[in-house]
């Protein structure tokens, strides 16, 4: 595989981005480094509008797609990597260093089946980062070791360092022949069922939580569910749910 063709199956996803420098800088390293598919979400409109920074990637701002959420922006992704500067939160996630996770990345990318190395990168606006929310989208967490006293980067700084990382030893990476793993749109199809049925079981009201939908979500992520399982687990979960609801009829 090419590395053009390669680098295509990645997916730079802004979330609520708000300068139009910041984007516009986040644009141009893509192109510095040969990405070319940008997604942002909720983005500040005047921002995406009027990224002038972006010299030499006007063709990535222009054909930047445009989402409400994040999960709609990563639906077709068989691996999702948040960015975080870490300081003092609390995270529910692997953390990698860029060097590791930049090493995940390209094995996934190099992989050889259709669709199965797609891999969407993801960061945060400039005053807040990523959600935990955002995050409960996310297989695993990246950050890039700065400085104790200043931690937080720039963010076109933040996606070049982390871009580049994925270039530098790109004659490196080998294709193997590997199992196609569900995208984050079908786990967020399995998700819903899982809740549902959490539900309708009084799971959720024995033992209630206020994120219990992000606690399920990451469980399911860590699974690393094979595409092929998708249809056998949504079946299993509409019956375990039609049963619920339905306990005194046979059973389908």
């Amino acid at each position: 595989m090419a590395a053009q063709t390669r680098f295509d199956l990645l997916r730079v996803v802004l979330v609520a981005t708000r300068n139009p420098l910041n984007l516009g800088a986040a644009a141009r390293a893509m192109s510095n480094f040969g990405f070319v598919r940008l997604r942002v979400v909720n983005p500040y409109q005047v921002a995406f509008r009027e990224a002038r920074s972006a010299i030499g990637a006007s063709e990535v701002l222009k054909n930047a797609e445009e989402y409400g959420t994040v999960a709609e922006a990563v639906a077709d992704c068989t691996l999702v990597v948040g960015t975080t500067a870490v300081g003092h939160r609390e995270l529910q996630h692997p953390l990698r260093r860029l060097e590791d996770g930049g090493r995940l990345i390209r094995k996934q990318l190099g992989r050889k089946q259709a669709g199965a190395g797609r891999v969407a990168l993801v960061f945060g606006s400039e005053k807040f980062g990523l959600s935990n929310e955002d995050f409960s989208h996310c297989h695993w967490l990246l950050h890039i070791p700065t400085s104790e006293e200043n931690i937080s980067m720039n963010l076109g700084q933040a996606v070049a360092v982390c871009l580049y990382e994925l270039v530098r030893d790109a004659k490196a990476v080998r294709l193997t022949e590997k199992q196609a793993v569900a995208t984050a749109g079908e786990i967020e199809r399995i998700t819903d069922l899982l809740r549902d049925a959490m539900c309708a079981s009084g799971y959720l009201k024995r033992r209630p939580t206020r994120d219990g939908e992000e606690r399920v979500r990451r469980l399911l992520r860590r699974l690393g569910l094979p595409a092929r399982d998708v249809r056998a687990w949504l079946g299993i979960l509409r019956q375990i749910l039609w049963k619920l609801r339905h306990p005194e009829s046979p059973a389908r």
